[in-house]
């Protein structure tokens, strides 16, 4: 296992994925976000289940970035609870990670 992670969050807008997006690659938290645009999510609110239109951000940086990227979406992201999962990059082209490594503080 490598020590490079994907986290994962969601927005409720294209707008706010970019502005999630562009901060965290511009504060090197984050070499790359790819922003999926439009999925389905179904979840349980408040105890009523929910159905809305969100944009899934992939964020590709390091364990050790993790704590500041959790931070900077909480910070920055208009729900009361947003998604932010890390999960293990297992293997990856040594390029790849390499890059992401000379990319993020």
């Amino acid at each position: 296992m490598t020590h490079y992670r994907i986290v994962l969050t969601t927005a409720g807008s294209a707008e706010e994925a970019e502005r999630l997006a562009t901060a965290l690659v511009e504060a090197e938290l984050a070499a790359c976000v790819n922003i999926v645009s439009q999925i389905a999510s179904v979840y349980r609110w408040k105890g009523s289940v929910q159905k809305e239109q969100e944009w899934l951000l992939l964020i590709k940086t390091t364990a050790s970035a993790f704590e500041n990227v959790s931070r900077k979406i909480r910070e920055l992201h208009s729900y009361d609870l947003p998604e932010c999962i890390q999960i293990p990059i297992e293997a990856g082209s040594a390029e790849y990670l390499n890059w992401i490594a000379e990319n993020v503080k």
